[in-house]
């Protein structure tokens, strides 16, 4: 069996609350030994914490997610920069910027954004970034910034984009998206990645794969996005796995 990382899972999410239990097991039957679970809002972090302390092998990332804007409030940014120093997480995220969701205000995005950026870079940790209808106004950010690393996570964007953030030293994850027929520009990009930016992720519960449209995705899927991501690439699953397994535990600092 190919041991896997998932690079992002909200394994915290309600949608798991019935059979979280399960649904670990049957990650940890399928080789997903290692997963890093991101927060999306201040009200999640503790038991997001609560979760991860009492499971082996799941890693927590505390950061104010775009998509959830109404949950966030302007003293979050100064809680947050506590909660990083003293729990010491494996990144900052989920943060970045969604111009896809009506009615989420782009003058608040950036600042939470922005200064989620900040402290990735003064904590020295990765940030695992969402892009949405952004990635151009993400990119420049990180130039901004400057001295950053970490993924954009359920990378859509164009081979020249990627190659920008390959550019910065940054990731692109690949999940469910790649097993699907359409997705061709994507499954071209990862076709001709260069193998140390790239990151599996299954982004459950949501992103549910070709094979199980319309149902819960889950952790224990990942072997099947490794499987389509080595067949496009034409490598074995084997190198595949210990590849991309490599560069989650070096880009969070993965024992």
């Amino acid at each position: 069996m190919h041991v896997l990382i998932d690079s992002h899972c909200h394994l915290d999410a309600a949608e798991f609350d019935p059979d979280r239990a399960a649904v670990l097991r049957r990650a940890r039957a399928a080789g997903v030994s290692l997963q890093v679970v991101p927060a999306v809002a201040a009200d999640g972090w503790q038991a997001l914490r609560d979760l991860c302390a009492g499971e082996s092998g799941l890693h927590p990332a505390y950061g104010l997610h775009p998509m959830f804007l109404d949950r966030h409030r302007p003293r979050h940014l100064d809680e947050l920069a506590q909660w990083i120093e003293r729990e010491r997480p494996c990144a900052v995220g989920e943060c970045g910027l969604d111009h896809f969701v009506d009615g989420l205000d782009p003058v608040q995005q950036r600042h939470y954004f922005r200064a989620q950026l900040d402290l990735a870079r003064a904590f020295d940790l990765p940030v695992i970034l969402h892009a949405r209808r952004a990635l151009d106004e993400v990119i420049d950010a990180l130039r901004r910034v400057g001295g950053l690393r970490g993924v954009v996570h359920s990378f859509s964007g164009s081979e020249e984009q990627a190659r920008q953030l390959f550019a910065l030293g940054f990731h692109l994850g690949i999940g469910g998206p790649v097993t699907y027929d359409r997705a061709r520009r994507l499954r071209g990009i990862v076709a001709r990645m260069p193998i140390e930016y790239l990151l599996l992720e299954t982004d459950a519960p949501d992103q549910p794969l070709a094979t199980h449209r319309g149902v819960r995705n889950e952790p224990a899927r990942l072997p099947e996005v490794a499987v389509a991501v080595a067949s496009l690439r034409g490598q074995s699953l084997e190198a595949l796995a210990e590849a991309t397994t490599a560069n989650a535990r070096r880009l969070f600092g993965l024992g």
